[in-house]
């Protein structure tokens, strides 16, 4: 896969924050050497963060995001710092962009506050140094000019060191080995896109291939015919989770079965977790509240898994007449608090940052967070069959 054709999700996100006019978005500019940012002496001319995906060396592929002026004024300035600050939960690494001249604010030093709680690398950049030039004694601090053009290349550099080292993870590649084979469960129905397979079942194709594996491809109703035909009994069956119940009941206990969402779960965010909250959803009483969350927009069908048929199940599974809070793309609520239960999707179009944030909020807030894999399989009896292939997670259900 070429670093144009990187998923967001698997890019690296650099957050670009600062008051306005202080040349954050120049600074933009002058780092992608495109202008991506509409840059005005009027203040506030960002009012949406812009995201942009490229490929910027040393980094490789990444996904550049120039936020709101942290000081935006009124009714609408509010909305817009508050959409700058969610930002915060997605990136990799962010730079604070300070007018050299003014030197940093307030505001400035709150943000800073904000990556150190948030455990987020960031860089200062004192912009404007061909007006004045900053003594940087931190190793994170840098004098440079947009304008000019002087240290974007070193601040490429800092960035390059300063963004974490993301430790090795893979979607199913640890679980076979070349020539074992792998058969993937893809049904095509009024929800599958048009003329292609969705983003995890292609990754998850992609890195069967990588091992050397052989992928077979089929429909639910296909299944069982499937493996009657092939010579070799398959390691891994990996099916989508809306059909996890009739697939179980197809595939022999000496196969090893999943689902894509369960491996996403575990890849991009935290499957322990999401395990132990799989067992709210049995507690749930009528009147109680449940959100459930998904990481991307996209046109809701009529028997829409998210809308429909999720909240379908927790009712027939909990027998209780519950609430439903739906929400997708980059919206996630602050406060939990008023939720019994969080049902989040797999994920596949958020980065691991964002996946993990939503999920170390449902903790500290105290609300159990499951996804859709997960709560699919629990509500079908069949969660230990499905975590067969994650000894270390199958002891939390013993």
């Amino acid at each position: 896969m070429s670093l144009n054709n990187t998923p967001s999700g698997e890019r690296i996100h650099i957050g670009f924050f600062g008051m306005r006019n202080a040349g954050k978005s120049s600074l933009v500019n002058a780092v992608t050497g495109q202008e991506l940012s509409v840059v005005s002496d009027y203040k506030g001319t960002t009012t949406d963060p812009v995201k942009k995906a490229m490929e910027l060396l040393p980094l490789g592929a990444v996904l550049i995001i120039d936020t709101p002026g942290l000081d935006d004024e009124g009714e609408l300035g509010a909305l817009r710092v508050k959409k700058a600050k969610e930002v915060l939960k997605s990136i990799d690494v962010a730079v604070l962009t300070v007018d050299s001249e003014k030197g940093l604010s307030e505001l400035d030093k709150d943000l800073i506050t904000d990556f150190e709680n948030a455990e987020k690398p960031y860089i200062i950049a004192y912009n404007k140094s061909d007006i004045k030039k900053i003594n940087c004694e931190k190793e994170n601090e840098i004098s440079l000019s947009a304008l000019t053009g002087e240290n974007i290349n070193e601040l490429k550099e800092k960035l390059a060191s300063l963004t974490p080292k993301k430790e090795l993870r893979y979607i199913a590649a640890d679980l076979i080995k070349p020539l074992d084979t792998v058969v993937m469960v893809v049904p095509i129905d009024e929800s599958a896109p048009k003329g292609r397979i969705i983003l995890p079942q292609q990754q998850t194709l992609r890195e069967i291939l990588d091992v050397g594996a052989i992928a077979v491809v089929c429909q639910d109703d296909e299944l069982p015919e499937v493996l009657m035909s092939l010579a070799k009994k398959p390691k891994l069956v990996i099916t989508d989770s809306q059909v996890f119940g009739k697939v179980a009941k197809m595939v022999p206990e000496d196969i090893l079965l999943t689902s894509f969402s369960i491996l996403f779960a575990r890849y991009k965010g935290d499957l322990e977790e999401l395990v132990k909250g799989a067992a709210a959803l049995k507690e749930l009483r009528s009147g109680d509240r449940v959100l459930i969350s998904e990481g991307c927009t996209h046109h809701r069908q009529c028997n829409d898994i998210g809308s429909v048929k999720m909240p379908g199940w927790i009712k027939n599974f909990s027998s209780a007449e519950i609430e439903v809070t739906l929400t997708s793309g980059g919206e996630f609520p602050e406060d939990l608090s008023p939720y019994k239960v969080i049902v989040h999707c797999g994920g596949c179009m958020l980065n691991e940052a964002q996946m993990r944030s939503r999920i170390d909020a449902a903790k500290k807030q105290g609300v159990p967070i499951v996804n859709y894999g997960v709560a699919i399989a629990h509500m079908n009896g069949i969660l230990k069959k499905t975590l067969a292939p994650f000894p270390e997670i199958l002891k939390i259900l013993e």
